[in-house]
């Protein structure tokens, strides 16, 4: 397949920065894009079926076309870029950016004219040290050519880029959690009616996007939006950065037309499985998703093809579980993350995530009592649909998944009150 996103990154020359960028095509879409009205924009943007990369697959243009009418709001109006990247086992982001900074910046611009804002914010976490380093670089760069401040390229059109470098938290990753934390809050959910594109950073329309959806715009603006449905092999358009963590002999990413499956991604992409392990299953999209099994790795991995049977694409990312590793610990590990990164807002994921993680550490230190499981799958049941935000839905995806697709394992915890990975494992999560 020709590389699209990581056109710039297969060079191996290190980050491309404004000058090869530009030699490579860089900024040709947002140049085109200035020609053009920003409703014929959006139509194209609509029109590639272009989902959300960031987990949940909301439609794109669908999500630019909630923007209030600027004649109803005035200026400031902003776009922000919601470059957190706290999912565990989720690492595309800060490949395609430590790569290729100006495939974002460009994105942004072309975005932020579609929905008319003015002010764009590129949020990321303080951990990412040298995405921060390039993207300022970047983001002076682009000024010095242009492309950002007053009147850009005699459009009539203004526009500021910032970065904003956030404390941390998986909480910032939720839309409405990021513009509190923008707006020196503490980052807890916003209650939803207001929309963000109606009343969102400091009440004003505002637009938040994921890093690798705003890196496929530029591409279709420059080949159009019938060019980009053809990538897709299943049900979803386009292409997708997928990844692979765990036991696997290559751990990385790669850029796979959209509905690649998880037997390709692995045994291809990933290198297979290490000497002495098997795939057991993997979470198929970061932490909060659902596990894949060996029976279903020839599965497209889209949004619509994985909902139908019961699982979420997620960031493409997935965490592989060897034959060799507990699931229990695993679901322990992640529980634990979710306890500790809960932002407290709401009663059951403040007191039933650490209950959970609980729990778990007690069938898995051989604690375990008969009506654990039980409750264990009561608390999934219930936790995450009473919560402001997806964080405690997330947290129960694996869990609830797990004491599917591995209940026996539960079950052996409790009856020999050990784990049976114990002896020999190298890696307890």
């Amino acid at each position: 397949m020709e590389p699209i996103l990581t056109r710039n990154i297969v060079k191996g020359n290190g980050p491309t920065m404004l000058e090869a960028y530009e030699a490579n095509g860089g900024y040709s879409g947002f140049r085109k894009a200035l020609t053009m009205a920003p409703e014929d924009i959006l139509k194209i943007i609509s029109d590639s079926k272009l989902r959300g990369r960031g987990g949940a697959g909301f439609p794109t243009g669908f999500k630019w076309s909630a923007v209030i009418p600027i004649e109803q709001s005035g200026l400031p109006r902003y776009f922000c870029c919601n470059f957190d990247e706290m999912e565990p086992g989720t690492f595309k982001d800060r490949y395609l950016v430590e790569s290729d900074p100006h495939q974002l910046i460009e994105g942004m611009l072309i975005a932020s004219y579609t929905c008319r804002c003015n002010i764009g914010y590129i949020f990321i976490r303080d951990e990412y040290r040298r995405p921060i380093k390039l993207l300022r670089k970047a983001i002076a760069e682009a000024a010095g050519k242009g492309y950002t401040g007053k009147n850009i390229q005699g459009s009539g059109w203004d526009y500021e880029l910032y970065i904003h470098v956030s404390a941390g938290r998986y909480m910032c990753g939720e839309e409405t959690g990021l513009l509190n934390a923008l707006e020196g809050k503490r980052a807890n959910p916003r209650s939803k009616p207001p929309y963000p594109q109606t009343s969102g950073l400091w009440g004003r329309p505002t637009v938040v996007q994921n890093v690798e959806t705003l890196c496929c715009v530029p591409h279709i603006i420059e080949r159009g939006a019938e060019w980009f449905v053809s990538l897709g092999k299943a049900r979803d358009s386009g292409v997708k950065i997928y990844g692979a963590s765990g036991r696997v002999n290559n751990p990385g990413c790669w850029e796979l037309p959209m509905g690649t499956t998880m037997r390709e991604l692995i045994e291809e992409h990933a290198g297979g499985m290490q000497k002495g392990y098997s795939y057991r299953a993997a979470l198929t999209g970061g932490a909060s998703t659902m596990f894949l099994d060996a029976s279903q790795m020839d599965v497209p991995m889209d949004f619509d093809t994985l909902k139908a049977l019961g699982l979420a694409l997620g960031t493409g990312t997935a965490i592989v579980l060897d034959d060799k590793t507990c699931p229990v610990a695993m679901c322990r590990n992640l529980e634990m993350f979710y306890a500790r990164e809960s932002c407290g807002w709401c009663t059951p994921c403040r007191e039933g995530l650490p209950w959970v993680e609980q729990i778990l550490e007690s069938i898995e230190q051989g604690h375990g009592a008969p009506g654990d499981i039980e409750l264990l799958i009561d608390q999934a049941k219930y936790i995450g649909p009473n919560t402001y935000c997806a964080l405690a839905t997330g947290a129960m995806f694996p869990l609830e998944s797990a004491l599917t697709k591995f209940r026996e394992d539960f079950d052996e915890h409790i009856r020999s009150h050990k784990c049976p990975y114990s002896e020999g494992r190298i890696l307890n999560f």
